[in-house]
């Protein structure tokens, strides 16, 4: 990574008929992204500003690095080539093909300037999944999409907070479907990501905790026997490597555990869950506002907010940017640590 960019945040507007762009400008109103670019649509900013009833400059810039000489409370802006136009008269709230475009573009464009070094680090703002179908984008989300720029590292979403934080084994696919994905290999090989990563926020051999697929963990295979088969083993085996893994426990007991809270420290410092649901429940009820997920695995940072486009509320200004702010943090922590994830 070359000097000038070295602290140089890209944050992507997201849907643009979502609350993405308004939180931006919130986040930037409140001074909390530190040096970033906006890579997005300038008239898109421009309506989210007047939405939220601030008066915040917002520029054109011919470059991401020129984000470094804007001025402070300045949303600064690098339009990526090829966005649809229009999108500023987009309305609010509604799927619509052209807003799936247009955020795929601006991730395509955030991961090759995360590629080539030229941004620390990259937070996207929400997307819309059917929107993106609509546009024809053959991707369900921001994990799969960036892992594919990436040349299809294995990669794992993760969910944290200040109390706990989980790592997935499967990620965006039917329930079904993801049960038919676990095996061995796919519960070692994410063991090993979180194992790697945890040393980009300080923690060179982190206690993992590691939740059953079945009620009660399977309870000896009374209720489902992949415990038996395949999750156990890889957490051996993941011991063997000296990952210090434990499991599998029962899914609804392990993140009472694992939470770091006043007056209780937990047992573990991160939970592997098999499914998607199993993991973000307990993560998001412990309120998704300071929620961040995070791409491990990639070669380069990425943390996004822990909530959805909000089309219920976008366009009113409501929208909070705590998990924004939670995302930027995140990653200017993760960037700056000897070792990035993965």
């Amino acid at each position: 990574m070359t000097a000038p960019t070295a602290g140089l945040l890209a944050i992507t507007m997201g849907d643009p008929c979502g609350i993405g762009p308004e939180t931006i400008a919130k986040a930037v109103a409140a001074g909390a992204t530190g040096p970033a670019v906006v890579v997005g649509d300038v008239a898109v900013l421009r309506r989210a500003v007047q939405h939220c009833g601030l008066l915040l400059p917002v520029a054109r810039l011919d470059a991401p690095a020129d984000a470094l000489h804007a001025p402070p409370g300045c949303i600064a802006v690098w339009q990526p080539p090829g966005l649809p136009t229009g999108l500023a008269d987009l309305p609010m709230g509604q799927v619509q093909a052209a807003a799936g475009r247009a955020a795929a573009a601006c991730i395509d464009a955030v991961a090759a300037l995360a590629l080539r070094g030229a941004v620390a680090a990259i937070v996207t703002a929400p997307i819309h999944k059917e929107a993106l179908s609509a546009a024809g984008v053959h991707f369900p989300g921001h994990t799969e999409m960036l892992q594919a720029a990436a040349g299809g590292v294995p990669v794992r979403m993760m969910l944290a907070n200040d109390e706990l934080r989980v790592v997935l084994v499967t990620i965006h696919v039917a329930l079904r479907a993801a049960i038919d994905a676990l095996d061995f290999d796919a519960v070692l090989s994410t063991l090993r990501i979180a194992h790697r990563s945890a040393a980009a926020w300080g923690q060179a051999v982190p206690r993992i905790a590691v939740a059953g697929l079945n009620p009660h963990a399977g309870e000896g295979g009374l209720f489902g026997d992949e415990e038996i088969r395949y999750i156990a083993p890889a957490v051996a085996a993941a011991r063997a490597e000296g990952i210090d893994a434990h499991g599998p426990f029962a899914p609804d007991t392990v993140f009472m555990r694992a939470r770091h809270a006043p007056g209780h420290p937990g047992e573990f410092d991160l939970v592997v869950a098999m499914t998607h649901d199993h993991g973000l429940i307990p993560v998001k009820y412990l309120g998704v506002e300071q929620g961040v997920n995070v791409t491990l695995g990639l070669p380069f940072v990425r943390t996004s907010p822990d909530h959805g486009t909000a089309f219920d509320i976008a366009g009113t200004g409501r929208a909070d940017a705590s998990s924004l702010v939670a995302a930027v943090r995140m990653a200017r922590r993760l960037a700056s640590a000897p070792q990035a994830p993965g």
